[in-house]
């Protein structure tokens, strides 16, 4: 048996799998936001770890199983999301910064974009940690010899190993702007940029091998797979040839598509980000495109506006209109991620008249989201021939659908719509053995329905070229 846990912006996820990647019992804990100033999102160090622990023993409950049990522990995580805390004490000595945090824009706008293009693979912007870990830094009262950055993986290893471990894997090293892509090393440059000290940061490891053993339960259980959520789910999808894509949408929507072994040419508005493999794998590459609102805009129109009750009913009410009647959302409530990469760009809902009615707004939104995916991949110089998806809102068949239609291409969905655990499971499985190789997981996957293009490609360009004339007002 093998514990996945998926700490995910809202909650997080525990899942006990067998040897087949078949569920046995499943975990999941809340965690609060917290919003203390506009565009500011902040996390509680302690609660995540507490919603781990809860999670994981639901979990096992579940899979009548005991911690003792456990072969191994993979661990997948949002990314970016920056924690600082003391080395002797394990005290976090901030709130952590959320990915969507956007505090450091005006930071980001001054720095040497062509610099952390070349090096990073990424754009300056306030969704990676680098600014983030300068802003708390700045603000620390003590040495950085004393402290500790990581993102939220380094933190739950740092937990489970009684502070022992100080790591974080190759995937989320990458998303923190401080790490030459090409030597997988922290870059001494980019480091003096922002006033970061080498002592502060994590020992740069694989995302399938064993990096420590874990107190859980009162046992012992190695940790043996860390990957950043997109790249897990990218493993979780078994997309492990250059050139297959998936999309998995969440709180936000992220497309990541395998480059293979070599980095390649950088794609305008995308990223360049390292892909986890399995052991002795060597290095891989992807290509990705961030949509940083997806799922969040549901929760905004049941939480900030009270238009749905839950983000289930969107589909009956999306399906209960023919059309949008001409309405367009364009929701950059933390700004605008791939391919245009503003975060000063603020939401737009436009088109409204007297007969607009919350189903016409609920539509739009369900609608961004999938032309905020097609814009992902209208930026990629390669077709994609089929689309993977996973994530909650899979369980959306207009959205599919909906989402096929417009990139002109079959979308096919994860059987398991926890892909993302699946993959960090799969990369620690493989780290002790469970599984020979890769090969011998993609059997394992299990594939979900298929939705096939039903609009032509004039319909689909005319309803797309709408959509970006609502993006461009925004951008003005």
């Amino acid at each position: 048996m093998i514990l996945a846990i998926d700490q995910g912006t809202t909650g997080t996820t525990c899942l006990v799998l067998d040897g087949a990647l078949r569920v046995l019992g499943l975990g999941y804990r809340e965690i609060g936001q917290h919003f203390p100033q506009p565009g500011w999102v902040e996390h509680d160090p302690d609660e995540i770890w507490a919603s781990v622990e809860q999670a994981a023993s639901e979990a096992l409950a579940a899979a009548g199983a005991a911690a003792r049990d456990l072969d191994a522990i993979g661990i997948t995580n949002q990314r970016e999301t920056t924690v600082v805390w003391e080395r002797r004490t394990g005290r976090p000595v901030h709130r952590a910064i959320v990915w969507q945090d956007r505090r450091t824009a005006e930071r980001c706008a001054k720095l040497p974009a062509a610099l952390i293009r070349e090096r990073t693979g990424l754009v300056p912007d306030p969704y990676f940690s680098a600014t983030k870990l300068e802003w708390i830094l700045s603000r620390a009262e003590r040495p950085q010899r004393e402290l500790a950055f990581g993102t939220v993986d380094s933190w739950l290893v740092s937990k489970l190993t009684g502070g022992a471990v100080h790591v974080t894997d190759l995937t989320n090293a990458s998303r923190t702007m401080l790490l030459d892509l090409d030597s997988g090393e922290w870059d001494e440059e980019l480091l003096a940029l922002f006033g970061v000290e080498r002592a502060v940061l994590p020992e740069v490891v694989p995302s399938s091998g064993l990096v420590g053993e874990a107190s859980l339960l009162g046992t012992t259980v190695p940790v043996a797979g860390i990957a950043g959520d997109q790249q897990a789910a990218l493993f979780g999808q078994g997309c492990f040839a250059p050139g297959e894509a998936k999309a998995t949408f969440g709180t936000g929507t992220f497309v990541l598509v395998n480059l293979g072994e070599r980095r390649g040419e950088a794609v305008e508005g995308l990223v360049t980000t390292a892909a986890a493999v399995e052991p002795a794998g060597g290095r891989r590459f992807a290509a990705e495109g961030s949509v940083l609102v997806g799922g969040a805009a549901m929760q905004w129109l049941r939480d900030g506006l009270g238009v749905i009750d839950t983000a289930a009913e969107s589909e009956r009410l999306a399906e209960s209109v023919e059309s949008t009647d001409g309405v367009y959302f364009v929701p950059a409530l933390t700004g605008l991620g791939s391919p245009q990469w503003r975060p000063d760009a603020r939401g737009l809902i436009c088109g409204l008249t007297r007969g607009t009615t919350r189903a016409h707004l609920v539509r739009a939104a369900l609608e961004a989201v999938a032309h905020q995916v097609a814009d992902v991949l209208d930026a990629l110089p390669l077709e994609v021939e089929v689309l993977r998806a996973d994530g909650g809102a899979t369980a959306n068949s207009f959205l599919m659908q909906l989402q096929a239609d417009l990139i002109g291409s079959p979308v096919e969905t994860a059987a398991d719509k926890e892909t993302t655990a699946i993959g960090a499971a799969a990369l620690a499985g493989l780290a002790v053995g469970t599984w020979s190789g890769q090969e011998e997981v993609v059997a394992l996957i299990r594939r979900g329905e298929r939705f096939e293009p039903r609009i032509g490609r004039d319909e689909a360009a005319q309803r797309r070229a709408e959509w970006q004339d609502a993006v461009r007002r925004v951008l003005l």
